[in-house]
């Protein structure tokens, strides 16, 4: 026993790329694992019986929440732990699921979900979310959804959800598995089975506009994107604040600032402390060359953060990204030595963000600057340490 009764609740279908690592992640901190499986025709069985798992068949219906709803049926445990086959848990954090007191003082748990999207994982290109994965068993929670499947706790009392802060790593977003999955067409199937049933419309729409959007299918996404919100009006509810985030990535990826504008100032409005939104009203301020307040703007991203998972939040909109921006736009004020400073802080934050190295690459050709004495005045510690030895590199 690990201190309380939890089940590993999974489904699968032809998962033997990314199984066996998700399982080991977790397996010596759950009680049971219970994998029903859809279909499989490679070797996801046999991997999953080797870690012990029990497997249950299920007639594939074209609803995961059928399928994951099967799975918690059949498990015992007090507790169901929910995950993707593509997923797993961090290794430095596996000590802190079974530690403290939040199995006996909640019925809802989320944790830190990281989800990688580009070619490879990076930790720097990701999207980051509380995200509800463990939940009592005897509560009545159930999955609703056919696809995108999420847990139903709107009748959970808020004060009974809690968060324990475990990362758990999700690489089913990367270019790669989109691609070899084919996920795009079967999303897209599905998604609209769930329109002609009038099943959480809302949701429905909201998913299209994000195939759409990934598919660089701007035009329908934004139509998506708005019958999203629409939809969630109609039904008396707020749009989630990651519905205005899709929203206005959409109007910036087409290039239409002046539409964006000033309408993100609503959506701030409603989430005020949502550093995306922020960061976006940064990038069409710059982009409409009002580089006084985009610049203003920044510089709230940076003083926000991004550690408010209750939003999702991209990596680097909050620190690394916010501060490139904010050396571009002191910039295009004259500011040149400043500009190198933030150059310098958003690679301290992150050396593989090549934007800020371009960038101070560029000002350097124009202007003469002692990058050792900006580096010796204006940073210290492993930040100082690190830049003086990238410099030396550069030279």
């Amino acid at each position: 026993m690990k201190g309380t009764n939890l089940s590993l609740c999974m489904i699968v279908k032809n998962e033997e790329e990314f199984i066996d690592k998700c399982l080991t992640s977790v397996k010596d901190l759950v009680d049971e694992i219970i994998i029903v499986d859809t279909g499989s025709t490679d070797r996801t069985i046999e991997i999953c019986q080797s870690h012990g798992a029990v497997i249950e068949k299920f007639k594939w219906n074209g609803s995961f929440a059928d399928a994951r709803n099967f799975g918690i049926n059949k498990a015992t445990g007090e507790w169901i732990l929910w995950l993707d086959a593509d997923e797993e848990l961090d290794s430095l954090d596996k000590d802190k699921l079974h530690k403290g007191n939040h199995f006996a003082d909640y019925d809802v748990l989320t944790i830190h979900l990281v989800n990688y999207h580009g070619k490879e994982a990076i930790k720097d290109q990701t999207t980051d979310i509380a995200h509800t994965r463990l939940f009592r068993r005897n509560t009545g929670i159930k999955f609703i959804n056919k696809i995108h499947e999420c847990l139903e706790i709107n009748g959970i009392n808020q004060e009974r959800i809690g968060h324990v802060d475990i990362k758990v790593h999700h690489y089913g977003y990367l270019d790669p598995v989109v691609d070899k999955k084919g996920k795009f067409e079967r999303n897209i199937k599905m998604l609209k089975e769930q329109l002609k049933a009038k099943e959480n419309v809302y949701w429905a729409q909201y998913y299209i506009a994000m195939e759409h959007y990934r598919k660089g299918q701007f035009k329908e996404a934004f139509k998506r994107v708005n019958a999203s919100i629409k939809a969630f009006l109609l039904e008396g509810l707020l749009p989630p604040s990651m519905v205005y985030k899709l929203k206005y990535s959409i109007l910036i990826s087409m290039g239409s600032f002046e539409g964006a504008w000033p309408g993100i100032e609503k959506a701030i409005i409603l989430y005020p402390d949502y550093v995306d939104l922020y960061f976006f009203k940064g990038l069409i301020l710059y982009s409409l060359k009002k580089y006084n307040e985009a610049l203003k703007t920044f510089e709230t991203c940076i003083e926000m953060g991004e550690d408010n998972i209750h939003h999702l939040i991209l990596r680097g909109v909050g620190t690394f990204q916010a501060w490139h921006y904010k050396g571009l736009c002191e910039e295009n004020l004259g500011k040149e030595v400043e500009a190198v400073i933030s150059y310098l802080h958003s690679i301290a934050i992150s050396p593989e963000y090549l934007h800020a190295f371009e960038s101070m690459a560029k000002i350097s050709k124009k202007v003469d600057i002692n990058l050792e004495e900006i580096v010796n005045k204006n940073f210290q510690g492993e930040d100082k340490q690190s830049l003086k030895m990238m410099i030396s590199q550069l030279e």
